[in-house]
């Protein structure tokens, strides 16, 4: 029996942080980098992931999640590791519940682990 995930995003290549991006930050707060998502962006920072989700058909109503890296326990990343592999899978359990994103072929799981670790253990 798998565990029901209460979010599921996708993230589909590393981009640029978005010009609004420190309009969201708190004081000692610094942006990391940046994944392009469906219809917007996944922000790392040095304190939470903020992921803003635009939503309806013009993409004008805009939700926001922030995952304050405290409240996350465990995380895995896994691939199949062969050429054949089209993307992977990291997995979050938090205090709220397990998150799941998928990771497409052009991000590179290791460094994207690297990220998680440098964030998460600090």
């Amino acid at each position: 029996m798998g565990i029901e995930s209460i979010l599921n995003w996708t993230f589909y290549s590393e981009c640029p942080l978005p010009n609004d991006v420190k309009n969201m930050l708190i004081d000692g707060e610094e942006a990391i980098c940046a994944y392009k998502t469906i219809r917007d962006v996944a922000i790392f920072t040095n304190k939470r992931l903020i992921v803003r989700d635009a939503q309806g058909l013009t993409g004008k109503k805009v939700e926001i999640y922030c995952l304050p890296y405290s409240s996350v326990n465990m995380w895995s990343t896994e691939n199949a590791g062969s050429f054949l592999d089209f993307n992977a899978e990291v997995e979050l359990w938090t205090r709220a519940g397990h998150i799941k994103i998928n990771l497409n072929k052009e991000i590179d799981i290791r460094k994207f682990d690297a990220l998680l670790a440098n964030v998460l253990l600090k």
